[in-house]
């Protein structure tokens, strides 16, 4: 009772209209060789490999769960088969080099790829989640003899890599952890210690599992400053085995075709990976990649939740509304989609998907002109606005991907708490990417007090100028001037916020971790209101007839007079966090 279909058409309309990314390639000697419809057969291809071979396992792999003996996983029936499948398209090279073997694809076709892994089968996508940014961590710090030895591996899809920070003691601080490494003559490094909530640190899919761990040198600084990184492989050159032990997997609320594991290092073999005692500017470059897709992880789930609502609601029937659409006859019990409370539900589940697809996807296209736009100056500034968007999107999309899945269950009545009807799966699975990559709550931080405070709001500045010249573009289209008006009051409003916040932060340390939250929430909804208002305003260059132009109006409209109101809540609460919190 759960389906899935990729919604590619409003990709298309986010990529050719809201992003206009077809101009951006040509102008980019990487990507001169793409066109739209190449990039619209990439996503097709997705889909069908999403919608036919993944989805069908979402249900399944959640009640079979994986299965831990002897140190040996077993992934739930048919997820093996799936990523041999995913390896025989190609897709884990989409957006990786070609220089290094990969596809050369903008990581803006990966975004789109990944949301559908994510809608279609999350447990499942863990597995890969982390391959693209341990590329480029990879591909940035390594050195050369490991990138020639272990990138093809990853490029290929050969073997899967994993992220280990965590211990028993060191969760958000990874200052506290203890795993040592040891240098040896020939170069490499002995890991001993123990490490926890490793996704995909053990499994059936790959032959070879390629761990990314923190640990400290003899004699490092204490705190985060004495951390080094390091590759482990679960095999070695020659095959044989290395000193890494799956000592267990947890039993958990959702994604549970994920193999959490423990593992234990036990004088394994590994290799420096970037400078000694800078682990962490090595590992952030792998981080900062989860994150974004972590935060389409929120998307998936939303758009999921919203396919299924809506489905449902127009098959229920349950008492007569009070109104009707135009031309409908009246009846004994009407589908519940016709009643307010339902329309209400399910237009924010619209607005907050489509939203966050624009909002998403252009922070991936960012980062393809931070790497690859012909002017250093564009480069620079699709930098910055990546670096601002990286901890909003991944926050407060995953903060909207388990509200709007409860508020789908709601849509379901009864049946949304039964797992006959997967909205409760969905439910289930969506509330773990609050926390993990970064609790939410440390986003917050990292948003305010490094990202807007710390560099004195010059990235904040560039967000502030994307809203005010989408606002004198919308000016210019009568159905879109209100929108426009919206938009430019919400631009100068937070202005006088942050320089408020600013004043504010020096009189009181602890007030911006107070605010820290609200204020990004606040941005969040900014984000949306920016997204909307540019989807009504190139809806225009649609035709007449198409029906998405009218929907893209509507739910701007919806937005701008439902939603947006939530704005004034969360500014009052940044103004009201200058009251100091009471110890518990």
């Amino acid at each position: 009772m759960w389906s899935y279909q990729a919604p590619l058409r409003d990709m298309q309309f986010v990529l050719e209209h809201w992003l206009e990314a077809p101009e951006a390639w040509r102008r980019s000697p990487a990507f001169e060789a793409l066109d739209l419809p190449l990039a619209l057969q990439v996503l097709e291809q997705a889909a069908r490999f999403s919608q036919d071979v993944l989805a069908p396992l979402n249900a399944s792999g959640d009640r079979q769960g994986c299965q831990w003996a002897d140190g040996q996983v077993s992934t739930p029936q048919g997820f093996a088969e799936a990523y041999r499948a995913y390896v025989e398209g190609g897709w884990p090279a989409l957006a990786c080099a070609e220089a290094l073997g990969g596809q050369g694809l903008p990581q803006l076709l990966d975004a789109a790829l990944q949301e559908m892994l994510y809608a279609s089968n999350h447990a499942w996508a863990m597995y890969t989640g982390i391959a693209h940014g341990a590329y480029l961590c990879l591909k940035t710090h390594g050195a050369p003899w490991l990138q020639e030895r272990y990138l093809p591996e990853i490029i290929s899809g050969a073997s899967l890599p994993t992220m280990c920070l965590t211990e028993p003691q060191a969760g958000s601080d990874v200052g506290l952890l203890r795993c040592r490494a040891e240098p040896q003559a020939d170069g490499s490094y002995r890991l001993s210690g123990s490490k926890l909530f490793i996704s995909g640190g053990e499994h059936d899919l790959t032959d070879n599992i390629l761990h990314l761990v923190l640990a400290r040198l003899p004699g490092a600084p204490e705190g985060s400053r004495g951390i080094s990184l390091f590759l482990v492989p679960k095999r070695l050159q020659q095959g044989q085995g290395n000193g890494v032990r799956c000592d267990g997997i947890e039993h958990k609320m959702g994604i549970k075709g994920s193999a959490t594991c423990s593992l234990v290092f036990e004088a394994a073999q590994g290799w420096l990976v970037g400078e000694a005692h800078r682990g962490l500017a090595a590992m952030f470059v792998m981080m900062n990649s989860a994150r974004l897709h972590v935060g389409l992880q929120g998307l998936g789930h939303v758009e999921a939740a919203w396919q299924n609502a809506r489905d449902y609601a127009g098959e229920r029937q349950q008492m007569r509304a009070p109104l009707r659409p135009a031309g409908v006859a009246a009846q004994a019990a009407d589908p519940i989609r016709y009643h307010p409370a339902m329309r209400r539900v399910l237009l924010e589940l619209r607005a907050t998907s489509e939203g966050l697809r624009a909002i998403g996807y252009w922070a991936a296209h960012l980062l393809d002109q931070a790497e690859h736009h012909p002017e250093p100056q564009v480069r620079r500034q699709a930098d910055q606005l990546a670096q601002l968007l990286t901890p909003i999107i991944k926050a407060f999309f995953t903060e909207q991907g388990f509200r709007q899945a409860s508020n789908a269950l709601q849509v379901f009545g009864g049946y949304g708490y039964v797992a006959e009807f997967a909205i409760e799966q969905t439910l289930r699975d969506s509330r773990i990417a609050m926390i993990y990559e970064g609790s939410n709550e440390i986003q917050a931080n990292d948003l305010l007090l490094r990202k807007v405070l710390g560099d004195g709001g010059q990235g904040f500045a560039l967000l502030l100028e994307q809203l005010r010249d989408e606002a004198g573009h919308g000016a210019q289209v009568p159905e879109c001037v209100g929108f426009a008006r919206s938009l430019a009051d919400l631009a100068e409003a937070l202005q006088a916020l942050v320089a408020q916040v600013q004043q504010w932060a020096l009189e009181d340390a602890e007030y911006p971790y107070r605010a820290a939250g609200d204020f990004l929430a606040l941005c969040g909804l900014s984000l949306l209101a920016l997204a909307w208002a540019r989807a009504a305003r190139v809806s225009h260059s649609l035709p007449e007839g198409d029906p998405l132009r009218g929907a893209k109006l509507e739910t701007a409209g919806f937005f701008f007079s439902y939603l947006l109101p939530q704005v004034e809540q969360r500014m009052t609460a940044v103004r009201g966090a200058r009251a100091a919190l009471a110890f518990i």
